[in-house]
């Protein structure tokens, strides 16, 4: 699959370019422009490159530290599924990430803090 760094560059200018200030809170899930990355990192798709996040950790009111999130059951060491009665999502505890708040586009949700917890205490004992 041949990877389109040309056009994801056209995207990530733009969004370098947002002025908005966007209010998020820790636990909540976005869309974001997560882009095209190397090799396994996990990648956006469709043409704004987007991805589901959960805010792991708010570390300004321009940045967090994040974990996307695939529909795709791989490796469940490295996952942790998510359920709402309908489908089943997987955050993806080994693709921890800082990111800017520019990349975020619209809410999603808010995972309940019983399972934010068990999320971030995956997270500790993995790293």
């Amino acid at each position: 699959m041949q990877k389109n760094f040309g056009e994801w560059n056209t995207i990530k200018k733009k969004i370098d370019n947002k002025n908005v200030i966007l209010l998020f809170l820790e636990r909540e899930v976005w869309w974001s422009s997560l882009g095209i990355n190397i090799g396994r990192e996990q990648n956006g798709k469709g043409k704004s490159f987007e991805r589901p996040v959960v805010i792991l950790k708010k570390l300004s009111f321009e940045t967090f530290i994040c974990l996307p999130i695939t529909t795709k059951q791989r490796l469940p060491k490295y996952q942790h599924e998510l359920s709402d009665g309908i489908s089943k999502h997987y955050v993806l505890l080994d693709q921890i990430r800082v990111l800017d708040a520019k990349r975020l586009l619209r809410k999603i949700n808010t995972i309940n803090l019983d399972e934010f917890l068990n999320i971030k205490k995956r997270v500790k004992n993995l790293i």
